[in-house]
């Protein structure tokens, strides 16, 4: 198939590079020309593994193709997905402004039918308001609009996209189901589940599940608090859990807090939509609040350990983005823990895998090329996101300070190896 992604970033470049692996025609189309000119050399914006080499092989086949003409791409396509940002405003709404800048550029060069996809995060009833701009006279007959919600986990959406939990497609077109079930036909092969829905529940299964998960993870992470007071382990309590199948292990893992481009966005994008048909979210209400306020406890926690002596005081922050295998700063944990840090004397310094961060560029805060450097005389190592190569550190090698305290705040060691080992060791709910 003929398809066009307008969008070249995180969800319009990974589903792209796939859906041209799969051996459809694809044309990933970007206002930036820099991004563009980059991608036809086989340079991508974005950390995700693997990515790269399937851009490059798929450039190479001739199946994978990069643009800045949005119009001609439009018209080339059978299958036209929106993949553009829907950051959130002020007002806690998602903003589509991006999105209908490109139904607008659609309506314009419709020459043929065409399914026009939604892949970006939209609040329900944004297909309806799609489906509305481009339902002219001159248009009839020529389109149908098509929720498709992507899945993708950051450092892991190559194999999201190849191995799916589900496909979910929201039409109620025949017409537009047929193709889009074709298209998905190798994924749905290999035994991944495909379901058709309502346009408006597609749009709502997105948020649904993203609030959900966000409230696992606040939901672990209250419960590390009430552990930390009574000396249990959540690690226990986690297992016990999640060994119960109608609950799971997948997310209850107690960390600094949730962040990143979807769980802290979909969730006040999905107040704002209950706002304004009058129904009231109280659980996830609470699960932003609880999110938002976690670094405090996190501030005092660091406190503690360092009997609120802050002035002077090296520490040193082992990853800063907001989770293991993405170069993705935003909603960061470490944006708000660094700067309470600095502000109340400490000096700064941190390693983070993807290389040196523009959120933390100040004199204060030293970024090093390798965990040795980073931690030499630090007097408390922070382990903020969880690399694999952060797995196995020998403290005692990297850090020759006998009074070595280590914060790790994803539960990464053993307390009682960490004990043996005669290191000043603490964890989240432990």
């Amino acid at each position: 198939m003929k398809i066009c992604m307008i969008g070249s970033g995180y969800v319009g470049l990974v589903s792209g590079a796939c859906f041209s692996d799969l051996g459809n025609t694809v044309t990933c189309v970007d206002i930036n020309k820099d991004i563009i000119s980059n991608l036809n050399k086989g340079i991508v914006p974005i950390f995700e593994l693997g990515l790269q080499e399937l851009v490059i092989r798929n450039l190479k086949q001739k199946r994978l193709f990069f643009s800045n003409d949005v119009s001609n791409s439009i018209k080339r396509s059978d299958i036209i997905f929106i993949c553009v940002g829907t950051p959130t405003k002020k007002n806690n709404n998602a903003d589509l402004k991006y999105v209908y800048n490109v139904v607008k550029k659609i309506k314009s060069n419709l020459n043929k039918y065409k399914i026009i996809v939604t892949k970006s995060t939209v609040p329900v009833t944004t297909g309806d308001k799609i489906e509305k701009i481009l339902n002219t006279k001159y248009n009839k007959n020529k389109f149908d609009v098509v929720s498709n919600p992507e899945f993708l986990r950051e450092g892991e959406a190559i194999r999201d996209f190849q191995y799916p939990d589900r496909i979910v497609i929201g039409t109620n077109s025949h017409k537009a189901n047929k193709i889009m079930k074709n298209l998905y036909l190798p994924l749905i092969k290999k035994g991944s589940r495909y379901i058709n829905t309502s346009r408006r529940s597609a749009e709502l299964i997105k948020y649904a599940s993203n609030a959900y998960l966000a409230t696992k993870i606040t939901y672990i992470n209250e419960m590390a608090n009430i552990c930390e007071k009574l000396n249990i382990d959540v690690h226990d309590v986690a297992t016990g859990m999640g060994l119960d199948e109608r609950i799971g292990s997948r997310f209850l893992r107690p960390g600094p807090g949730f962040g990143g481009s979807c769980f802290p966005k979909d969730t006040r994008a999905l107040i704002s939509t209950s706002n304004k048909f009058n129904t009231n979210l109280s659980i996830v209400k609470t699960v932003i609040q609880s999110n938002d306020n976690r670094y405090k406890l996190l501030i005092n926690r660091i406190s503690k350990i360092l009997k609120n002596k802050f002035k002077n005081r090296k520490i040193t922050f082992l990853g800063v983005t907001f989770k293991a295998g993405t170069d993705d700063m935003r909603e960061s944990p470490a944006l708000k823990l660094i700067p309470k840090l600095l502000k109340k004397g400490a000096i700064i310094n941190y390693y983070e895998p993807t290389g040196s961060k523009k959120e933390f560029i100040s004199k204060k805060i030293m970024c090093n090329s390798n965990i040795h450097d980073a931690c030499k005389n630090s007097e408390l190592i922070i382990i903020h996101t969880e690399w694999n190569e952060f797995k196995q550190l020998n403290f005692k090698k990297i850090n020759k300070n006998k009074n070595l305290k280590v914060f790790d705040m994803r539960n990464l060691y053993s307390p009682s190896e960490m004990l043996k080992s005669k290191i000043k060791y603490f964890g989240v709910g432990r």
